[in-house]
Formats: structure tokens, C-alpha cells, sequence
């Protein structure tokens, strides 16, 4: 079992304004990496905050995705990936990147990952939000918190 799982906060539409990432090895976490970004102009729309709590004032003087992309590169490239509703994530890894114009292609980790939304819909459990499948299966989360997102995913992910 070995994998990526990660969880990016959006400030307004595609617009990350933090990741998590955690790296497993086989079936042990052995990284965990996050950092808040500065999104286009340090713009938020009210639901986002609302939904995770970062605030412009938290960003104004954080790193662009472009700037935190080499961090994300080498913790991807040639991996296995894992979101919880992986479309959402990707979406957001492949709009930032090509924002930036950086090409998603030469991370080589493919146009489906993997998604501990549809495993557990699979199973049976409903609803599949990731604040449901971890209190289902016993994993500790600080919802919409990109690490312990993305940790909390990597858990259902072996858990699977």
C-alpha cells in the first residue's frame, strides 16, 4: 500500500489556498507536508471561509501555487493518488497548474485517482462525506483542515 493522499482548501472556485499531503509507504505514513497559498489577488469568497476558516489575512503573505508547486511535485510525480472525491482535487491541481502554465502530464500520475468517496459509497455507507466515513470508521478529523484531511483519507484508504 503505497500511495498519496491529498486534500487542497479552496479560496474561490479552483483556487487553492491551502494542500495537505501525506505520503504512505507501504501502509505507514511516512510525510505529511502543508502549507497555506496565496491565492490570485489574496481573493476569498465568504462560503469558503465559512467552510474552512483562512482568511486573507492568513494568506497575505504566503507562498503562490506556483511557488509551493515544487513541494507538490516531488510528493506526487509518478504516484498513486488518493482524494476524497478526487474530481474536486483534481480539478484543483489541474486548473492551478495550467494557470501557471505548468503541465499536469508530466506528473504521470494519471486522469482518475483514486477516491475514498466512491470505495465507501461501494461499501455501502451513506452519506460519504469524509466527516461521515471517519466517524463510521473511527478516524479522528479536524474537518476541512487540509492535513488532517488528507491524513484522515489516507486512513480510509488503508482501511479500505
Amino acid at each position: 500500500m503505497t500511495f498519496t493522499a491529498i486534500d487542497f482548501e479552496t479560496a474561490t472556485a479552483f483556487h487553492p489556498c491551502s494542500v495537505g499531503i501525506v505520503t504512505v509507504e507501504n501502509g505507514v505514513i511516512v510525510d505529511e507536508y502543508v502549507t497555506l497559498i496565496k491565492p490570485p489577488r489574496n481573493e476569498y469568497n465568504s462560503f469558503t471561509i465559512a467552510v474552512h476558516g483562512i482568511y486573507p489575512r492568513d494568506t497575505v503573505n504566503a507562498k503562490s501555487f506556483a511557488q509551493v508547486f515544487p513541494e507538490i511535485q516531488k510528493r506526487l510525480q509518478n504516484r498513486i493518488i488518493v482524494a476524497h472525491n478526487e474530481s474536486f482535487d483534481r480539478n484543483v491541481l489541474a486548473k492551478s497548474m495550467a494557470l501557471y502554465g505548468l503541465d499536469y502530464e508530466s506528473l504521470n500520475i494519471g486522469s482518475r485517482w483514486e477516491c475514498t468517496v466512491k470505495i465507501y459509497k461501494a461499501k455501502g455507507l451513506k452519506p460519504t462525506k469524509l466527516s461521515d466515513c471517519c466517524r463510521e470508521m473511527r478516524i479522528e478529523l479536524n474537518h476541512h483542515e487540509a492535513l488532517s484531511d488528507a491524513r484522515a483519507c489516507a486512513k480510509l484508504y488503508l482501511m479500505r
